[in-house]
């Protein structure tokens, strides 16, 4: 591999930036590309399709073997809210590769006897997102219904660009979070990204149906997620 290009996938790692590799077989040349560049033609078919399964695959190009080696960081869920809905919604999320932690400042909610083996943050979102950052790679779902709590996550994974923004509350209360989130700064796209109602409309009744919901949700926001986002330089 040439040595610019190892630097370019480290330090895509150490970012968290997804990357592709891709090994003309023919020519034995490589280049390193990323989710938003902009590519064209057959390719770029091929490149976006490999970005969203995750998967490494052989493609045939205008009559060329590419090998298209996909370098994906795992996937975070941030919670906000230790509720009964979260703990159906860490162990399901565990079992689907992200990986999990819980933020609720309530420490009577945020304990390990109620959440085992799920990272657990008792503190106020926002000293806990100044620490460890959200990014484009993380879903954040917010569950505790009390703006105090909500409202601060929310906003800073839409100006994060997380590819999931998910919000619980009826549509009274999220036309109140909207109206909250625009008093913040944010435009009415920005906005538009939270998911509210959250989940997939299955008819969910139960903390574990609904935690269904919203996993399923996310997975689909994942896999089908809008490639052309401008992600952190590697260059």
């Amino acid at each position: 591999m040439e040595s610019a290009n190892l630097t370019r996938l480290n330090l895509a790692r150490r970012s968290r930036i997804s990357v592709v590799l891709v090994k003309n077989l023919e020519r034995g040349t490589e280049r390193v590309i990323t989710e938003d560049e902009d590519l064209g033609g057959a390719l770029a078919v091929a490149v976006s399709q490999s970005f969203r399964s995750g998967r490494s695959r052989l493609v045939e190009v205008d009559g060329e073997s590419l090998f298209l080696n996909v370098q994906l960081p795992p996937p975070h869920m941030v919670i906000i809210g230790a509720v009964h809905i979260s703990q159906a919604l860490a162990q399901m999320a565990l079992l689907a590769g992200f990986n999990v932690r819980i933020v609720d400042p309530r420490t009577a909610f945020a304990t390990p006897e109620r959440f085992p083996g799920i990272e657990l943050a008792a503190d106020w979102p926002a000293d806990v997102l100044k620490e460890r950052p959200l990014d484009a790679q993380t879903a954040l779902v917010a569950l505790t219904h009390d703006p105090k709590i909500d409202d601060f996550p929310i906003a800073n994974a839409i100006r994060s660009g997380c590819f999931y923004v998910g919000a619980l509350g009826s549509r009274k209360t999220h036309a109140s979070r909207i109206e909250r989130l625009q008093a913040d700064g944010l435009s009415k796209d920005d906005v538009s990204r939270v998911r509210a109602p959250i989940g997939l409309s299955i008819g969910a009744a139960s903390p574990a149906e609904i935690a269904v919901a919203i996993l399923a949700e996310v997975v689909q926001s994942l896999r089908l997620r809008d490639l052309s986002s401008p992600t952190k330089s590697i260059s």
